[in-house]
């Protein structure tokens, strides 16, 4: 059966050529018009004319905002993070005139400076890190807007069989390194196919506010990294325990009154299933 597109949307991901944002772009391009931006040459993305080249710290996104005009903008950005914040402060002032929708990829580090419990989306920011600081700045920022056009979603760590941590776990075992592993730290995770299939419902429901996008459970770091190194059938890794305090430190993003479907729900041995060789 041929897939119909939905023309009720125009969807923009800035981003689109990192890790996440490339999978929300293949999640979303065969039901939506769907462009995205990308830094680097590359001949791939070059010779799509869906993609636009797009330097954070040289480049003006209004320019891409006006020729594509999207009715939805999916912000999965990196890079230096003052100019991050020029940018989403340029794409708050579109959203307000073109009464368009962001969905933006923030983080559990926005609440890395709580360590005694897990994290819901209604619970006051607090950040120690340069990273979560960041974050915080722009989710402020969005904050302000009226709250039907903005989607925050906040993300423990991301795994997915193409995933970086798990391109560095496998170039790590490869070489015999050890791999970092810290005992104290509990957290819940999720994969690159859950995100994206989560934002394309959301899409299709309209859906704004705070969303914590982790797994129903939580898990120790080293005990999750040692059971994917297991899933993916590496053989004698070696792990370097790194002790950032001595007490057991909470870095977790549960859902408590956004949740999402049943079927949109995940748990970490979902995870490990996907990567099992």
């Amino acid at each position: 059966m041929t897939q119909t597109k939905n023309n009720k949307h125009r969807i923009l991901i800035i981003g689109a050529s990192g890790f996440l944002g490339k999978a929300i772009y293949t999640e979303l391009c065969g039901y939506f018009n769907t462009f995205g931006t990308y830094r680097t040459d590359n001949l791939a993305f070059s010779k799509n004319q869906h993609y636009f080249q797009y330097d954070i710290e040289e480049d003006d996104i209004f320019e891409i905002l006006e020729i594509v005009k999207p009715t939805i903008i999916i912000s999965a950005l990196r890079g230096n993070f003052s100019a991050q914040v020029i940018t989403h402060f340029h794409i708050a002032e579109y959203l307000v005139a073109n009464n368009s929708k962001l969905f933006f990829l923030s983080s559990a580090n926005v609440f890395d400076a709580y360590s005694k419990f897990p994290s819901y989306e209604n619970d006051k920011t607090l950040s120690h890190s340069m990273y979560g600081h960041f974050k915080i700045k722009i989710e402020n920022m969005l904050l302000r807007l009226p709250k039907r056009q903005v989607a925050i979603l906040r993300l423990p760590m991301v795994f997915g069989a193409q995933s970086p941590r798990i391109q560095e776990i496998k170039v790590f075992a490869k070489a015999k390194e050890p791999i970092e592993v810290f005992p104290n730290l509990i957290m819940n995770v999720t994969t690159d196919t859950k995100v994206t299939q989560q934002i394309h419902y959301m899409i299709n429901q309209n859906k704004s506010g705070i969303f914590h996008l982790g797994s129903l459970d939580l898990v120790h770091h080293d005990d999750f990294i040692k059971e994917i190194t297991m899933s993916l059938g590496i053989s004698k890794p070696l792990f370097k325990q790194v002790f950032t305090t001595n007490d057991d430190r909470y870095l977790a993003v549960l859902a408590k009154t956004n949740k999402l479907p049943k079927h949109l729900q995940l748990l970490s041995q979902d995870i490990l299933s996907e990567l099992e060789v």
